[in-house]
């Protein structure tokens, strides 16, 4: 037996050769399984041509005749299958209609084994090895044809439509694939049947075009994990992630996008991203600055910042961006949204309750004092004038011990909101202690001072507690000590924790005075005017 027998069992070793390297190099998924049939198929052609040459029984050779072509319908079948696997068209197939993309592969393969009166292939001096083709066969080519040119038109058009450049180069490398073997399968048409003659048959050029056409699938499958099942479930896996991920190429193009991105910023495959387009969004400047310096001029390193993506409802939002790494080269960047207004609003919450007393909501004396401590300086230096009160409760152990303390605080709950409601905005109340509650009252002149101490202590005074949900309604009263300061002499910026302290001595001490001349009253710093402040 010559070359030309030999070459189509050459071509079946080569095509099982790489058949079993893909099932044991790549983890098998239903993408898998519809390639390892399609590839399956294609063994089986130049075994069955190879077969007919190497017996001299005619009805051996036309039952190895009949088997090759009806392989041929079920090969076009099962491309058909891949190239939807392979574009994400599973769907179709999931569909009550899918069995009609079958029924001609199944037509043409009954026609083809039935043989009526020799209407699909004849022998040639009584033999298969040579053959005449019928009628039939010129319906079968056609529907193996469009088997093969549908699929054709789905690679090319989900070619022109892919924007990442791998997704075209791996589609690219199976479009030549389906190229070469149409044109083998043309060709083989042209030469042995159309022109057919038993001095010039060229063997093999089928099976040849089968193997070339595997190779491309294989390249692709292998360099770009085109069956890999991390590649195929990354998109489904990222869109599950709550944080928005993006994933830019050296050129900053996306090459991959997530649902949970989409929301802030709308993007495609292969659109280039620009991040002002995102800091749009609020976010102080001098951070907004160094970010950018650091996305454009560092790019190996880390950036984050956090950012305001909703003003309505204050939505914060932590952007950072991180370097793609690839043989110490950067060959990409990923790009990471992560919602944290919880987290923020749980800080915010944390630091309320760090400065604010838990009962009335108002700042705490530590608050207060450090508050104070950088504010009361600013106007020192600026001389401009402020004011102290310190606040306390008339007879509130009384209180105490006849209604109890839940009553008690009751009671300094609604002095609280009573000084809430008079005083200014800008002005800051404190629980000081148990009772006494100091107010801070900024850019006031002693007049001005005077005039709301007098009219806090009215508000209270006129105005009715309820206790014990409302089972009683307590009068209550309270002292008021007042501190003006508008004239700043001596050297109070180098000492500004002895400074502050004074102050709340000078305060405490009208405090007591107003409790000792007999409570319900607002004793003013004017008492003190011969003590200075230094």
């Amino acid at each position: 037996m010559g070359l030309s027998i030999w070459l189509d069992l050459y071509m079946f070793f080569l095509l099982f050769v790489l058949f079993a390297y893909l099932f044991v190099s790549v983890t098998v998924t239903n993408l898998h399984k519809s390639y390892f049939y399609f590839h399956f198929l294609m063994m089986l052609w130049p075994l069955f041509q190879f077969a007919i040459k190497i017996t001299e029984n005619p009805a051996i050779q036309l039952v190895y005749v009949k088997l090759a072509f009806v392989d041929l319908s079920l090969l076009g079948a099962g491309w058909l299958v891949f190239t939807f696997f392979l574009t994400g068209h599973t769907a179709l197939l999931r569909n009550k209609k899918a069995f009609l993309f079958f029924i001609p592969a199944l037509l043409t393969s009954a026609g083809v084994f039935v043989n009526y009166r020799g209407m699909f292939v004849q022998p040639f001096d009584g033999a298969y090895i040579n053959r005449y083709y019928g009628p039939l066969f010129w319906i079968v080519i056609p529907v193996l044809l469009g088997y093969l040119l549908v699929p054709l038109f789905i690679l090319a058009k989900t070619f022109a439509s892919a924007q990442a450049p791998r997704t075209k180069r791996k589609i690219k490398l199976v479009l030549i694939g389906i190229v070469v073997l149409l044109a083998s399968a043309v060709f083989d048409i042209f030469i042995n049947v159309i022109y057919f003659s038993s001095a010039m048959i060229v063997p093999g050029l089928t099976s040849l075009g089968i193997f070339v056409s595997a190779i491309f699938f294989v390249i692709a499958i292998r360099r770009y994990k085109m069956l890999d099942i991390v590649t195929i479930a990354h998109q489904d896996v990222i869109d599950t992630i709550a944080d928005g991920i993006l994933v830019l190429d050296e050129h900053e193009r996306v090459m991959e996008i997530n649902r949970s991105f989409r929301p802030y910023l709308d993007l495609r495959l292969g659109e280039r991203f620009v991040i002002e387009s995102f800091l749009k969004f609020s976010c102080g400047e001098p951070q907004r600055e160094q970010f950018l310096q650091t996305y454009r001029e560092e790019p190996l390193r880390t950036a984050r910042i956090d950012i305001i993506a909703e003003e309505a409802d204050r939505r914060y939002i932590s952007l950072q961006t991180a370097p793609i790494i690839l043989n110490k080269v950067r060959v990409g960047r990923i790009v990471t949204l992560q919602d944290i207004t919880e987290v923020r609003r749980l800080v915010n919450d944390l630091e309320r309750l760090a400065v604010t007393d838990s009962l009335t909501g108002c700042y705490n004396r530590h608050y207060l004092t450090q508050h104070l401590e950088s504010d009361i300086m600013l106007h020192v230096r600026g001389h401009r004038p402020f004011a102290i009160l310190l606040l306390d409760i008339d007879f509130f152990k009384r209180i105490n011990d006849q209604f109890g303390h839940l009553a008690g605080d009751e009671v300094i709950v609604w002095t609280v909101d009573t000084i809430r409601r008079t005083i200014r905005q800008t002005d800051s109340i404190a629980r000081f202690g148990g009772e006494e509650f100091m107010i801070y009252l900024p850019d006031t002149a002693p007049t001005e001072a005077a005039i709301l101490a007098e009219r806090i202590k009215a508000s209270i005074e006129t105005g009715q507690a309820a206790v014990e949900n409302g089972a009683y309604r307590l009068s209550i009263t309270v002292s008021i000590g007042l501190l003006s300061v508008d004239t700043f002499e001596g050297g109070l910026q180098s000492n500004p924790n002895g400074y502050i302290t004074q102050l709340f001595t000078l305060v405490d001490e009208a405090l007591y005075q107003a409790k000792k001349n007999g409570r319900n009253q607002v004793v003013g710093s004017a008492a003190f005017a011969k003590r200075s402040i230094s």
